[in-house]
Formats: structure tokens, sequence, C-alpha cells
């Protein structure tokens, strides 16, 4: 085969970030020479989304145009201000497989509007370890069972429209304290157990007919030395539950990848474990070592990584052309769905509403006083994201606090001066069980304002605060809003 042959096998497999609200003059050439697609990214956000949607499709028919969309806590169609929509672990805990479906019919709908036809939702992972930095609230819970049937009412909600659901991250990304965006977790956990703990959601999803599995950047050693996306094992066992969908890598540029066999090499290596379309990711992961045509950097060298394989011999053309022929068959199918157009937006209050919490009593409130001790924004999970906080707070008062940085001098300053405001002090964290110096600014503010309350938007506390709790579960616009209507007594 010519190099240009190459490339254009190469292409059908590959599946860009990019940088800017237009295409690029380089990711149009590439549309038109048979590539995959497209993922959107926060940096994509802006009010031409759906004409930019007409451009790709325009390129190429083809395309996969896919979203990064769980909501709650992770959301790129409302990146700026916050979700509106409920997160997993809201969804697990309510345990409404109705309400869960329903919401995936309006992740479908809001990808759809953008010109989107692939949500990377739901997260299928069971998050068992509450120290998770990357998963948490993006999961539905800690238990096999609620974990699958949500995972499958999200799916079948999303499928349901005429979109394709992406569920992720196989075999599991729940029993990790670490993040593959910087690192390589290796997970020890007796490999019968995750078999049936971890896989399980995922199996479920297989029988109900998922289109598509994300893979996991994770080391499960008994399963071999290589992460999950790399592995042949483990990607083989999604071909043994009967999986015929598409297998997706989560993103080679992730440092699990990158920053060990490489973005090409990864990309190869990927290809012949039996992964189909390989995600290279958000060109804005390597932040302020990002260069300005990082997006265009990122894809030759996963393009070029694969034609090297083939060159040499480590990867088989008959490999590349049956990933090809998946990802082919998909977007077939996605254009002889009709969109649902015209689909009124679901309310998603009740359903958010009735996932919060409350631990003690409240007291009266006429205005809030909000001080921010969560943690910092990871590349998966912007924790830290302000329209949280200053969505609760309202007009009222709101700090910032490290709590990892401050002094306990600084600490408790922070805390008499919400003490002393004339309005209700919320103190605002998101890992009360595993972060001691939140827990710490809890109970000294227990003691220097006791009239105060906990807003929790991480995953519940199993062990109980000094103060009134509110367990949110979300760190999202929408959870913010309803929580401030509730402490200030004007829920309905």
């Amino acid at each position: 085969m010519n190099i240009d042959e190459l490339e254009r096998l190469a292409n059908g497999v590959l599946w860009p970030g990019f940088l800017g609200t237009t295409a690029p003059d380089w990711l149009q050439h590439e549309l038109g020479r048979g590539l995959a697609g497209v993922v959107y990214f926060g940096q994509n956000l802006g009010p031409g989304l759906s004409d930019l949607s007409t451009e790709i499709l325009t390129a190429n028919p083809d395309a996969l145009i896919g979203v990064d969309e769980e909501g709650g806590s992770v959301t790129r169609l409302e990146a700026v201000d916050g979700s509106t929509l409920p997160s997993a672990y809201q969804l697990g805990r309510l345990d409404d497989v109705a309400a869960t479906k329903a919401n995936g019919v309006e992740i479908a709908r809001r990808v759809q509007a953008v010109g989107g036809n692939v949500a990377l939702a739901p997260v299928a992972d069971v998050n068992t370890d509450p120290r998770n930095p990357v998963i948490g609230a993006r999961s539905f819970g800690s238990d096999e069972a609620v974990v699958a049937r949500h995972t499958v009412a999200a799916l079948e909600g999303i499928q349901g429209t005429g979109v394709a659901a992406c569920v992720k991250h196989f075999p599991g990304h729940g029993d990790t304290h670490l993040d593959s965006h910087h690192d390589l977790p290796v997970i020890t956990l007796d490999v019968d157990e995750f078999d049936r703990v971890h896989v399980e959601p995922f199996r479920a999803a297989v029988a109900a007919g998922v289109d598509a599995v994300m893979t996991a950047h994770i080391v499960i050693p008994a399963w071999g030395e290589q992460p999950a996306t790399l592995n042949a094992h483990v990607l083989g066992m999604l071909r043994e539950a009967g999986f015929e969908g598409v297998i997706i890598t989560d993103a080679l540029d992730m440092a699990a990848i990158r920053e060990t066999v490489g973005l090409g090499g990864g990309a190869a290596r990927a290809l012949a474990a039996g992964a189909d379309l390989l995600c290279i990711g958000n060109p804005t992961n390597p932040g302020d070592a990002a260069f300005p045509d990082q997006d265009e950097r990122d894809f030759h060298a996963a393009r070029n990584g694969i034609i090297a394989a083939l060159r040499d011999g480590s990867l088989s053309r008959e490999r590349v052309e049956e990933a090809a022929a998946r990802v082919a068959a998909l977007a077939t199918k996605l254009r002889g769905e009709s969109p649902n157009e015209g689909a009124e937006p679901l309310d998603l209050d009740p359903i958010v509403r009735r996932a919060i919490s409350v631990t003690g009593a409240l007291p009266a409130a006429s205005d809030l006083y909000v001080l921010d001790a969560r943690r910092r924004s990871t590349l998966a999970v912007d924790s830290a994201a302000s329209y949280v906080s200053r969505t609760l707070a309202g007009d009222g008062a709101c700090v910032r606090l490290d709590v990892t940085t401050a002094s306990a001098d600084e600490q408790d300053a922070a805390v008499d001066a919400a003490h002393v405001a004339s309005a209700l002090p919320v103190i605002l964290v998101d890992s009360p069980d595993t972060s001691a110096a939140q827990r710490e600014l809890v109970e000294r503010a227990a003691v220097r304002a006791p009239g105060a309350v906990v807003v929790n938007v991480g995953l519940a506390a199993r062990e109980p605060l000094p103060l009134p709790t509110v367990e949110v579960g979300a760190a999202s616009r929408i959870s913010a809003r309803l929580t401030r209507e509730m402490l200030l007594g004007r829920t309905g």
C-alpha cells in the first residue's frame, strides 16, 4: 500500500479532539479522506456548534460526532455555567430506573441538538474506593447491582432516540485512588472479586445491546502487565461476552499512555489488542505545555504510529480493516436513525430535588455566606468550578478557601468571618470522608460557628458530620440552585 492508502486506512479508526469553535483546515482535509469523526470538548463550545456539526458532516457524512456529556459534575455542553442534568450518583441514590432512563433521553436530545450522534455516557464504573479522584459522583454507586441496572436504563434512554451510547471505562475504573490522566493505576483487587463487581455492569450493558464501550487505562496484574486499553486479553473479554459493537479507547493523550508507550505506540498497540476507534482526546490535556497546534500534532502522532506498525508488521492490515468496518457499521446505523427533532426538554428539577437529602435540622435563613473548601479540579472533573459556589451563594458572599494550604489561623479567620456575617454560614465540601482537612474545617466551624450548615457535593459522608448537612451528590448548577432554594425555604 502507498502512503495515501495507509493514511486513509488509519483515518477510518481515528477520533480526534481539536482546538477552536470552527473546524481547522487539517481536520476538514482529513474528514474528506475518511476520518472517522471528532469528539467535542469544552473548548469547542460556541453559538455555532450545530453549524460546526453540519460542516463536519458535509465533509464526511459518515462522521461520528461524540460529545463527552455525562451530566452532573462532568459536562461539555454546559462547561461554562455548569450542568443542568443530575449526576449518575444522584440517580443511583434515588434508584428510580425510570428517572435514569428519562435522563438518558434528555442527554441524547441535547447531543442531537448540537449535531452529535454519540454520547460518551453512561459511566458503568462501580466506585468502590471513596478516594477515587477520577470517578466518584460520576458513578451510579458502589453496589454493582445498582450500577448495572442504572447503566442499562441510561443507555436504553440514550439509544432509544437514535444516539449511540458508550459505556465506560471497561473493565472498571472504580477501585483506584489514582487518576489515569496523570498516572497508570494498578488494581490489585482479587481478580475474581474484580470480575464479579466491576465487570458486571459492562456485561449487563452488552446484554442490553450497547453500541460502544470505552476502555480504561488501568492495569489488572492477573490479566497481564499492559493497561486494559492495550491488553488483548481484557478487550477479548468483551468479545467473549458477545459484544459486537465498537470498542473505543479512552483518550490516548492521557499520561497513562502518552508518558509510557507514547501516543503513536499506544494507537498501534490498542488496535492490535482489539480496539476499533482511537480517541486521541482533548488537546488541552497537556495544559501549559500544549502547543497552539497540539490537536494536529496529536493526530499525526497517532496516525504515524499506526502506519509505522503496519509497515513493520506488528499490526496487521486485516485488524485495522476489521476495526474500520465496525466503525463504519455504527455510522451507517446512526445515519438510518431519525433524530428526535422537536422533542421537549425534560424538567429535571423534580429528579434532582428528590436525590438531595438532609441530615439534621436546617436553621432558617434569608441569605447565605458560602465558604468553599472543595478540592482542586482535575482534568476529568471540574470539582472546584466557581459556578457551584456562585449559584449557591446567589447575591451573598462566596469565599474560596484551600484547606490544603491554609494555616489553622487562616481557617479560623475564614470561619469567624462567615459566622459574624448576617447570613447563614455554609461550608461547601466534596470529600469529607477522605479529606482530613475538609473534615477538620467542619469541626472548627461546629465550634466557632455552631449555626452553620454543611453542603456536600461529593459522595455522601459515611461518618456523621457535627453540623446539619445537605447531601447533594453533584457539583452542578442545577444542584446548587435547588440546594439554595432548600436552605432559604423556597422549595415547592
